[in-house]
């Protein structure tokens, strides 16, 4: 046992917690019942809105003013953008909005900088382009020279400020508490205000983001990855309106490893009938990560109230430029390979995955010093951070049909689809034509199946289809001895991450 085990079950001895984990997900029992959570768009009559949910700029920790900060957004082709600096509620774009706690505590330690930099009703951007602000029916628009609008999306604030850990997104609700606040706080807090709030980037909290390989990210035999998944998961249980996590974020590197999180999540909800939802997003806080991570929102129209349905409902993909998952990437190449052949596409997504694999196996050989991204990842987005492929991929129509079990997928600037069930991947077919048949993975799939969509441009996600009748109470979301330690569970990631470093500086894991 290395010493990573050992501190890990001495820890729980000492918390008293009593392990046990239910990680069988099961399967449709016989059922080919597919839910939809893109059945009520009409994919006639909507338009997929390229979609900012977590940005920052100075009058928090971000680098960028907010003309800055929108700028970029309109350069790089944004539609909908929700400015969400720490403990600062966004009312406007014209005029001045900062926390003067928020705003002068992070002054005096140096993390914001500059003078804030508001649009006013109307003005130029530095690289020319004229625009105004307007408001309709209850919404804020920035409408550029060039007939382009950009909707700003109401009261977006990163909940829980000055807290040790449990970011929080939030929108459409007018709250912020910049007390030492929990996630339990944030959620229960958004959700008793009305708006819809998601779990940021946890790879962060759970330490996750320090792990060399996959196997061992949110490994529930460790306490530290069983702990934050039952927290996280008794949140999403109780409040709604916590839509689910950010599995992909800026660079991907704190996120690398939470689509496993993800897919944890859903063998514990999916066989309950219940979705858990992921987003990507930036979380730029300088201008070059502000096109790493986004959403597409599939709305008939851009408006705040049509955005909150969206996704409240699921309908939208998380959408990246930036992988930085070798196992991931290394399937990716060789299905590149075995459908398509040998390309530059391929040996690129081969050479990061082989890079960063090389990395990890000279840090667990004592060779290298580890980091939190190990070193590469895979991207399309420049030194500047402007998008230098040809095409983007995207989901143009999803047909699912319960009388044959099958889900099929209409996309553009694709080249494969991975059909993901049980934390595996089932099967990747091409991007064109996509089906998959669940007769013919029955073996293979369990109570939900997700496909991600890559192609030159990066990587679109759809939301979990879930697969049988979904019965509440057969499978346990909660597993029994969890105690949630609040505001002092940041120790546990903390504990985790160290108790692996010492570890290894004694060769014993």
């Amino acid at each position: 046992m290395n010493t990573k085990k050992i501190l890990s079950v001495l820890l729980a001895v000492i918390m008293a917690c009593c392990v046990c984990f239910t990680a069988s997900a099961g399967g449709a029992e016989g059922s080919r019942r597919i839910t939809n959570p893109y059945a009520g768009v009409d994919w006639n009559g909507v338009t997929a809105y390229k979609t900012a949910l977590h940005n920052h700029t100075n009058a928090s920790d971000g680098t960028p003013t907010l003309r800055q900060n929108l700028e970029r957004h309109a350069q790089t082709d944004f539609d909908i953008v929700a400015v969400t600096d720490h403990g600062t509620v966004n009312y406007s774009w014209e005029y001045e909005n900062s926390s003067k706690l928020i705003h002068g505590a992070l002054s005096l330690v140096g993390k914001s900088k500059g003078e804030l930099d508001y649009l006013g009703r109307e003005g130029s951007f530095a690289n020319g382009t004229a625009y105004t602000l307007t408001e309709r029916n209850g919404d804020d628009y920035l409408v550029l020279s060039d007939g382009r609008e950009i909707m700003r999306v109401p009261y977006g604030i990163e909940n829980n400020a000055v807290s040790v850990n449990a970011h929080v997104n939030s929108w459409f609700a007018d709250y912020h508490n910049n007390s030492i606040t929990t996630y339990t706080d944030a959620i229960k807090g958004v959700d008793r205000a009305g708006g819809l709030s998601v779990i940021n980037h946890p790879g962060e909290y759970s330490k996750a983001r320090y792990e060399i390989r996959s196997a061992n990210a949110y490994n529930t035999d460790e306490f530290q990855y069983w702990y934050h998944v039952n927290k996280w998961a008794k949140l999403l249980d109780k409040y709604d309106s916590c839509l689910g996590i950010d599995m992909n974020s800026k660079g991907d590197a704190r996120t690398r490893f939470d689509r496993i999180l993800w897919d944890i999540l859903l063998m514990r909800f999916a066989p309950n009938g219940k979705n858990i939802f992921a987003i990507c997003s930036s979380d730029a806080h300088q201008l070059d990560k502000i096109d790493t991570g986004f959403v597409y929102a599939l709305m008939p129209q851009k408006t705040s109230a049509a955005l909150r349905n969206a996704l409240a409902n699921g309908e939208f993909f998380g959408a990246s430029h930036c992988l930085g998952n070798p196992d991931e990437l290394t399937e990716i190449y060789k299905a590149l390979e075995e459908l398509y052949g040998e390309s530059e596409l391929s040996k690129a997504v081969k050479d990061a995955a082989l890079a960063m694999d090389a990395k990890a196996t000279a840090i667990e050989k004592g060779e290298a010093d580890a980091d939190d991204d190990i070193g590469i990842t895979y991207s399309v987005l420049d030194d500047e951070g402007f998008c230098f492929a040809r095409t983007q991929p995207m989901i143009t129509g999803i047909e699912v049909s319960n009388q044959d079990g099958t889900i099929s997928i209409e996309s553009e600037n694709a080249l494969i689809v991975r059909w993901i069930s049980n934390g595996k991947l089932v099967t990747t077919t091409k991007a064109d034509g996509a089906v998959f048949d669940i007769d013919d993975y029955a073996d293979k799939t369990g109570s939900y199946v997700r496909a991600e969509v890559f192609g030159e441009g990066g990587i679109v996600y759809t939301q979990a289809f879930l697969i049988g009748s979904g019965n509440a109470g057969s499978v346990k979301i909660v597993d029994d001895g969890f105690v949630d330690f609040g505001v002092f569970d940041f120790l546990i990631g903390i504990f985790g991450n160290w108790s692996d470093i010492i570890g290894r500086m004694l060769g014993l894991s």
